[in-house]
């Protein structure tokens, strides 16, 4: 059971050296992305990125596991309820 799901990735960019592996990453799931928006928090020295997706479950954690992994980022996962088609 595969099947695509909405997603929604928030991702906190602590380490401005870690943007362009994060933007290399996001661009291997280019497909599955339907819209991003980010915001820089430039009082807090972040920036603040929210990522919607249309993916089966195991491409969002897929990507969720390798965007966490970089320095300075931290990324969480929400899935909406149902699969969609």
């Amino acid at each position: 059971m595969n099947e695509n799901r909405v997603a929604l990735l928030g991702v906190v960019v602590e380490d401005a050296d870690s943007v362009e592996k994060l933007n290399s990453l996001l661009h291997e799931y280019k497909d599955s992305i339907i819209g991003r928006m980010g915001l820089p928090y430039r009082q807090r020295g972040c920036s603040i990125i929210s990522i919607v997706l249309d993916a089966p479950a195991d491409a969002v954690s897929a990507l969720s596991g390798k965007v966490g992994m970089l320095p300075g980022v931290t990324c969480k996962a929400i899935y909406s309820k149902m699969p969609h088609e």
